[in-house]
């Protein structure tokens, strides 16, 4: 089958949305700009109905089908961008210093628009087409956001799908991990208040420099005495803070990093024995020490079924040989996981020509993949809501 016809012929349309996008970022929940060019293209799309403002900055359209069943499918992309300057050197690159898309997250969204117009003037299915556009995807709880704003009350869905470029130099290769197939996260910030003292007699301090120092190495031994060998878990401490001046030893020290999992309680065990180190420090020391824990992303859970049921519509697309049902999740996160706890789903990675990660100042997506991606989106919508006969 391949690229749907209504999306090859207006692909170029399509990378014009994209460049747009690319070349005025905006850091989640602050997506304005962003959703009122996804609103003003889905009106001109002719899609029943367009719901602005849900999570704060996403945006929801419906499209009915000819069918007129009951069944509702979601698809969903996020729209936020990066606190990151872009150096890709792209004649439209962000205008926006400090800000860049570095994930991809202007390709998703422009992928979700291709499906949509091919979705509103073929309306080949039976039952509606749910379009979530989700804001601050990036670690600040757009999913949630949306969730808490009465997302799938208002508009309900049976089964929900997303997926993610993955710059792996393998334009088309479709990927997908049935089960736990991205990782829960936490954040942590650990902030240690001890006693300054000049530089020259460190004996009248209680020096949180050497407290930092010793509960990083202390907090990786959480995962190396403590969590069972064939359970997943990452601990890693990302942030040191202390001090300003070469003479003095400082009153305050602080941590933060992240706790990645794919058990919930393997997370519970994690927070708790760090929070028992940073009590046994602060009574060893003699200091306080304030541990803060939130946790930002849930395990992805992919629908056995519904996995399959990707895998077929991408096979139409690119191909069954580029097709891979993957054994190994990753240990990155991702927010759609909230979305999937509430309503079934699958969430997918679709390679492209980059090589370089996301994430990175230099991260530039192959804009081959915008047609590609539009398309699986649609056809898993088709494929779910078949009109009869």
């Amino acid at each position: 089958m391949g690229i749907l016809p209504v999306i090859e012929q207006y692909k170029g349309e399509l990378e014009a949305i994209f460049k747009d996008l690319h070349a005025h970022p905006e850091i989640g929940f602050t997506e304005t700009r962003t959703a009122a060019v996804v609103a003003e293209r889905l009106r001109a799309y002719g899609v029943d109905e367009v719901h602005e403002g849900i999570g704060k900055t996403g945006v929801v359209a419906l499209i009915k089908g000819k069918g007129g069943g009951n069944r509702r499918v979601g698809l969903r992309a996020d729209m936020d961008a990066l606190p990151i300057h872009e150096e890709s050197g792209l004649d439209y690159a962000s205008q926006t210093p400090g800000v860049m898309h570095a994930c991809g997250h202007d390709a998703h969204t422009t992928m979700l628009l291709g499906a949509a117009r091919h979705l509103a003037e073929t309306r080949e299915f039976d039952g509606t087409a749910v379009l979530i556009f989700q804001p601050a995807e990036e670690g600040l709880g757009g999913a949630r956001g949306m969730l808490a704003d009465g997302l799938f009350e208002r508009f309900p869905c049976d089964e929900v799908y997303g997926l993610h470029n993955w710059p792996s130099g393998q334009p088309r290769k479709f990927g997908i991990v049935k089960g736990a197939a991205m990782a829960g996260s936490s954040f942590f910030d650990i902030h240690i208040k001890g006693k300054g003292s000049h530089g020259a007699m460190p004996h009248e301090s209680r020096d949180p420099l050497i407290i930092a120092s010793s509960l990083v190495g202390d907090i990786q031994t959480i995962v190396s005495r403590n969590v069972r060998a064939l359970d997943a878990c990452v601990v890693s401490v990302t942030q040191i803070h202390a001090g300003s001046a070469y003479n003095v030893v400082p009153d305050t020290a602080s941590l933060a990093g992240t706790i990645r999992y794919f058990k919930d309680e393997v997370c519970e065990l994690a927070e708790r024995r760090m929070k028992e180190l940073c009590d046994g420090f602060a009574l060893a020391y003699g200091v306080e020490i304030e541990l803060k824990l939130r946790n930002v992303f849930n395990v992805l859970e992919n629908d056995a079924e519904l996995s399959d049921a990707y895998m077929e519509a991408a096979g139409d697309i690119v191909g069954a040989e580029n097709v891979v049902e993957r054994d190994e999740p990753v240990t990155g996160s991702e927010d759609f996981a909230d979305m999937l706890r509430v309503v079934p789903g699958a969430y997918c990675t679709l390679g492209h020509a980059g090589t370089v990660a996301v994430h990175n100042p230099k991260f530039v997506i192959d804009t081959g993949i915008l047609p590609v991606g539009a398309s699986i989106m649609a056809r898993v919508l088709e494929r779910r809501l078949p009109l009869a006969g």
